[in-house]
């Protein structure tokens, strides 16, 4: 999506902003101007974004903090280890959120990638 961002993040949010939907059309418009301010330093992948809003239109998903996408994942098993979510604010994209339900599976961006399922 851009070459700006790092290619794990770049690619999960191909993955999760469905291109069906008018809303994550209009976060897709930000994309290319998206930086990563920071990540988490456990390697799980979430990353906190920076933008400048005043170059872009927000995108219609209401005012304060909105889980703009929520894709679960689901291992080669069938097994669903955890959640990437995406998450906005003011319209704007703020960050991507790994979220691992289990200590049995190690659930970080690199896996994630693979475990998301094309949107139907």
């Amino acid at each position: 999506m851009t070459d700006s961002l790092p290619e794990d993040v770049a690619d999960v949010l191909d993955l999760v902003l469905n291109p069906d939907e008018p809303v994550h059309v209009a976060l897709r418009r930000q994309v290319p101007q998206l930086r990563v301010q920071s990540r988490y330093e456990c390697g799980c992948g979430t990353a906190y974004f920076e933008l400048d809003a005043d170059a872009l239109e927000p995108a219609p998903t209401g005012p304060g903090t909105v889980v703009a996408a929520d894709v679960q994942l689901f291992t080669e098993t069938g097994g669903c280890p955890g959640e990437v979510m995406v998450f906005t604010q003011g319209g704007y994209l703020s960050w991507l959120e790994v979220c691992s339900w289990s200590d049995d599976v190690e659930v970080k961006l690199a896996a994630a990638r693979c475990w998301i399922r094309p949107s139907s």
